[in-house]
């Protein structure tokens, strides 16, 4: 019931708010229809489509509380046709439209009269599915904090009565930044989940990347979209070789990269040379990631790995889009290209920084330099620390390992 809730909430969100026009209601509705099913599933079993099950249940209590509202009938004219029994018709075809639920919920929740901050975490938390401490954990904050600013963001988009609508022009542009960042994360926490039991989320990376890929076709002009699409597909051609099968993660020097995709890979060579051909100047932060990810799926073994380029393309992002995550990665390109000493000063610059306090990967890539600094005692201190941070099974489990190989 579980799984089947958190693949299908998003869709079950978006089909309600057509009809609502409140993601607020709808989030309700959805968590409605979770009940119902709670209740007659055990007595009368799943259904064939469980998603589909629950978005008939959802759309028929949006229908119902449309009814119980004074305009019903001028709701249905708007709609187009009863929405009881089947779902609502396709919109006439438009080059230029929206027709997908889920990414018109996306550039709907990312609308100006929302902060930044609220625009992503209420699209994570209805989009992605995530929870308040999965999102909290993508930014490094307080669960509080995001939990705020997802009630926050509801009561001022009911406030302003913002539309489920398809934006057009300057103000579709205006929402890209927030559109791109969402499904960036969304595929991140399925790429690496923050917390459970499994390493991977691959509906969530899925998800994100049909996002993308959609994004990609409505705005071909835009190269950060097209970096973004390419960034996405490279990662997710690497998925197969990601875990052991018992589940446990392998490291990126361990992948069997005979698994990945070479589809993906070449999909993402595509999309990389789009942002490029579409760049009328320096590439965004979007397109820099691509191109590091490019070099990693154009070596055929991590040895071949171009780690130089790697840490030039990373101190080119560190300028472009500057933050104390993008510090650590390119710490660890530089510890690959120059030796661990420099990369381990990198690290340790970072370590008063407020967003990286709770952050695992600090101890973990610190605790891996210095191991190959020959400092094991102290290398087993920082994976033991990445361990009690660390919310994900999986990844607890192999810091552990890491710390109890880590012997003088």
């Amino acid at each position: 019931m579980e799984t089947v809730f958190r693949l299908e909430f998003a869709r079950v969100v978006a089909a309600v708010t057509r009809i609502v026009r409140d993601v607020g209601i709808a989030e309700e509705l959805a968590q409605d229809a979770l009940v119902a099913a709670l209740e007659q599933w055990p007595r009368d079993g799943v259904p064939d489509r469980p998603g589909a099950w629950l978005t008939a249940a959802a759309r028929h209590r949006a229908v119902d509380l449309v009814r119980r509202r004074e305009n019903y009938a001028r709701k249905l004219r708007e709609i187009g046709r009863d929405l009881e029994d089947v779902p609502p018709p396709p919109e006439p075809a438009d080059p230029d439209a929206i027709d997908d639920d889920l990414l018109r919920l996306v550039f709907t929740t990312c609308h100006p009269v929302l902060s930044p901050e609220a625009r992503t975490a209420l699209t994570l938390r209805l989009v992605g599915g995530l929870t308040t401490a999965e999102i909290a954990r993508a930014h490094l904050v307080p669960e509080a904090t995001v939990a705020q600013r997802v009630v926050r963001a509801k009561r001022t988009l009911a406030r302003r009565n913002v539309p489920f609508e398809v934006p057009y022009g300057p103000d579709r542009e205006a929402r890209l930044g927030s559109v791109l960042d969402v499904i960036y994360l969304i595929f991140n926490e399925g790429y690496a989940a923050s917390a459970g039991d499994d390493w991977l989320r691959p509906a969530l990376c899925e998800d994100a990347l049909r996002l993308a890929r959609q994004l990609a076709a409505l705005m071909p002009k835009e190269p950060e979209v097209h970096g973004l699409a390419s960034l996405l597909e490279f990662q997710a051609s690497r998925t197969a070789a990601r875990t052991a099968p018992d589940g446990t993660p392998v490291l990126l020097r361990d992948q069997d990269r005979r698994r990945w995709n070479r589809m993906l890979v070449a999909r993402g060579v595509a999309a990389l040379d789009l942002a490029s051909a579409t760049a009328t100047g320096a590439p965004g932060p979007y397109a820099l990631q691509a191109a590091i990810a490019a070099c990693h799926a154009h070596a055929y073994t991590y040895e071949e790995t171009d780690w130089r380029t790697i840490s030039t393309l990373y101190r080119l992002l560190a300028a472009r889009s500057p933050s104390p995550v993008v510090e650590l990665n390119r710490a660890v390109a530089v510890s690959m290209a120059e030796g661990p000493g420099p990369a381990l000063e990198i690290v340790d610059s970072l370590a008063d920084e407020p967003a990286l306090r709770d952050y695992h990967l600090l101890p973990s890539v610190r605790g891996d330099l210095l191991l190959r600094l020959g400092r094991t005692a102290q290398a087993r201190a920082e994976f033991e620390r990445a361990a009690a941070l660390t919310r994900n099974e999986q990844e607890r489990e192999l810091l552990l390992r890491r710390a109890a190989d880590a012997i003088p």
